[in-house]
């Protein structure tokens, strides 16, 4: 059986969520650490956590994929705002330490003119600062659509931050709208592009995936998700997800338009795939 979930609120604390996903049938979720369009953090609870991880043995979740603010851009042209932001990633991940295990994924950032090397460079500093406290967490680049100047639309790019941060514990989340937007074709050839994966990256550092079908045509750059089905990806492209042996044991993450009760039948549609 596969992990499907999707993103859920964090208002409620750590043992809610859990108790929110089993209502809607998930075996995994994201929750956003903070404000996702801001920097404000909810007081920490460890009590509350300390429940929710028991919860989660209990009913045998897969891990869970936590996200980090979109407000937060390692790799801004602002030598204050990136220092911010590095240090919200610093904090983040200590925060994660109280759930154990599971992952934390961010959108690379956006280097706004300053250069493709130059952005790499400043994502790959922070995160190596970020790291060296060891916290129990495993952080994962988010494939994009590669708008503007957005980095992670390359399988490459994800790659040479990978290389310069030089640690075991951070991976890559594969968004299925922003690889299709992005130009990578998992509609016809997903063989062929989890190949090209393997090649450049390494199968291996695939940890988790956002499921989301497209509202826009392929290589769009364009980044907008709809329900599964109703876009240009289709059904059979994450029926085939799915039951790819090198992808159905990943958690697998909704972040289509929806609310509980939609996620909770897009859940029913996903294991009604499993073979």
């Amino acid at each position: 059986m596969g992990y499907f979930g999707c993103h859920l609120s964090a208002s409620g604390g750590n043992t809610a969520m859990v108790k929110m996903a089993l209502s809607i049938g998930a075996n995994t979720f994201a929750f956003f650490t903070r404000n996702p369009r801001g920097s404000k953090a909810k007081k920490e609870d460890p009590a509350d956590a300390a429940r929710a991880v028991r919860l989660l043995e209990k009913h045998n979740f897969g891990k869970l994929v936590a996200h980090g603010a979109y407000t937060m851009n390692l790799c801004t042209a602002d030598p204050e705002a990136r220092a911010f932001a590095a240090e919200v990633l610093e904090d983040d991940l200590r925060r994660m330490a109280a759930l154990p295990g599971n992952f934390y994924n961010f959108h690379p950032g956006s280097h706004v003119g300053q250069g493709l090397d130059a952005g790499i460079e400043y994502i790959s500093d922070a995160l190596k600062k970020a790291l060296r406290h060891d916290y129990p967490v495993t952080v994962l680049l988010e494939t994009m659509a590669g708008k503007g100047s957005e980095i992670g639309g390359k399988f490459e790019e994800l790659k040479a931050i990978l290389d310069a941060v030089g640690n075991a514990n951070v991976g890559v989340c594969l968004d299925t709208c922003h690889i299709y937007d992005g130009g990578y074709d998992i509609v016809d050839d997903l063989d062929g592009v989890l190949s090209e994966f393997d090649r450049i990256i390494g199968l291996d550092r695939l940890c988790a995936l956002h499921l989301n079908d497209s509202k826009n045509p392929f290589a769009s750059h364009k980044d907008r998700h709809e329900l599964l089905g109703q876009g240009s990806l289709g059904l059979e492209t994450f029926r085939s997800i799915v039951n790819h042996p090198s992808l159905k044991d990943k958690p697998m993450i909704l972040e289509t338009p929806n609310e509980l009760p939609g996620y909770q039948k897009e859940i029913v549609l996903l294991r009604a795939m499993e073979k």
